[in-house]
């Protein structure tokens, strides 16, 4: 009997460790976002694709309707915040997720642009609702020493949801236009799946007495403030800068491959997901400030490898990718839980979308930067490959004699009839380069 005790106990503090110390209604919605981060990860690459060639839109209305799914999520976030704090994070989560699910079964059965704007724009609202809405619900059924894990298996969940997901989506989208639409019907179910069980099974939703001030208060809370400035210094470089700018750079200064290019964003993404946990064990028990400093540290180390690399070896560019995943697993370790504990419980939802919010900032901040600095580089690769490719400039071509405009036209027509293979090849590699830069902003994207 005594042995039989041992035993029980062993297995029980077996169990508590796998589980991380978790409860288990905090691994049914980490259970949900890896759901997701699945169903997303899946169709992400794939929306432009069957939009514009299954549906038979222009690449312009495909464009806007995609960016209309990411962009109504910047304005609905914040309008999310006094909807968390009212009616509680679990029942947000829960609406956030019909709608995506509503929103993506609409592009599934859209033909026409106004019909996939409608689709694109409820999915957009239940995208802005639900990541605060997400993060609300973790910093509340944890306990506030527990909170750095929760977000900790978080981030591995969404990363690893996602590199599944594209793996996945790539085999069922090689069937055409029937396979990109079973994608979008997919992820619209993972979404639904994910409302329901929560609804089901996590019964805890805190709603405390409303705290008359809303934004104001927030507003007027300096550390909170300096905190949501802080991060979007630091999502601009470390998120931002190697997702918009180092592979533009390595590409144009350094020589690198598409091929190079994406495996670097594959190392990163690769990184978050082995690094994440040890970072959250590491991190236990030591003060938060300090740790965030340290993610800080990394990305400054990160950008001087950057530019070693174009000293002395590309090569290095590996090192500063996976310094950079390393400073991303201790910035986000301490930042929701940071935000937990500055936010008054009442206002905990409008405090995560703000924080949410800042994240944005940081991003375009980068995406502006990225623009301005390919505009104003005047590099030799920019201008290389204007006169390698001058067919592909109208401005440029109108510049150049008749003559040389006669051996060009001659040229280019030799190229098509033959299909030259280093146009192709520069095409093609533009196109990986394309896709391997929204998996990384996705990858790395994973809010707090």
């Amino acid at each position: 009997m005594y042995y039989n005790v041992l035993r029980r106990t062993a297995t029980a503090h077996a169990l508590g460790k796998l589980a991380f110390g978790l409860s288990r209604e905090l691994w049914i919605v980490e259970a949900g976002i890896f759901l997701n981060y699945l169903g997303w990860g899946a169709v992400m690459p794939f929306e432009l694709i069957y939009l514009h060639e299954g549906r038979g839109l222009s690449l312009g209305a495909a464009g806007v309707v995609v960016g209309v799914v990411t962009g109504l999520a910047v304005v609905a976030a914040p309008a999310a915040g006094p909807v968390i704090d009212r009616f509680g994070a679990r029942a947000t989560v829960a609406g956030g997720g019909v709608a995506l699910a509503a929103g993506y079964a609409g592009l599934a059965a859209a033909h026409t642009t106004p019909q996939a704007l409608l689709a694109a724009t409820v999915a957009g609202v239940g995208n802005g609702a639900l990541v605060p809405a997400q993060s609300t619900l973790l910093a509340a059924l944890a306990p506030p020493d527990l909170r750095h894990r929760a977000t900790a298996v978080s981030r591995v969940a969404s990363n690893g949801g996602i590199g599944l997901g594209a793996a996945l989506g790539g085999l069922v989208a090689a069937h055409g236009t029937g396979g990109l639409a079973a994608l979008f019907v997919a992820n619209a179910i993972t979404y639904l799946l994910y409302a329901l069980i929560l609804v089901a099974t996590v019964r805890r939703d805190e709603r405390p007495e409303p705290l008359p001030g809303g934004y104001r208060l927030l507003l007027r809370d300096r550390p909170f403030v300096h905190l949501a400035l802080i991060n979007v210094a630091l999502i601009a470089v470390g998120w931002g800068l190697f997702t918009w700018i180092v592979p533009p750079y390595a590409r144009e200064q350094l020589g690198a491959s598409a091929q190079l290019i994406g495996t670097l964003l594959f190392a990163n993404a690769v990184t978050v997901v082995v690094a994440q946990i040890p970072v959250a064990r590491l991190s236990e028990g030591r003060r938060r400030g300090p740790t965030m400093a340290i993610a800080a540290l990394a990305f400054v180390l990160a950008c001087l490898l950057v530019v070693a690399a174009g000293v002395f070896n590309a090569a290095l560019l590996f090192a500063a990718v996976v310094l950079v995943g390393i400073g991303e697993c201790f910035h986000t370790t301490v930042l929701m839980p940071l935000v937990a504990d500055l936010a008054p419980p009442a206002l905990r939802g409008r405090y995560m979308a703000a924080i949410g919010l800042s994240w944005w900032l940081g991003l375009a901040l980068a995406r502006s930067s990225s623009s301005c600095t390919a505009a104003g580089s005047g590099s030799r690769a920019y201008s290389a490959r204007a006169r390698r490719f001058p067919l592909r400039c109208p401005s440029r071509s109108r510049l150049h004699k008749p003559r040389e405009q006669a051996r060009a036209a001659r040229l280019h027509q030799r190229r098509a009839s033959a299909r030259g293979d280093g146009v192709d090849a520069w095409r093609t590699g533009e196109r990986v380069l394309s896709v391997a830069n929204c998996a990384g902003v996705a990858a790395r994207h994973s809010h707090t």
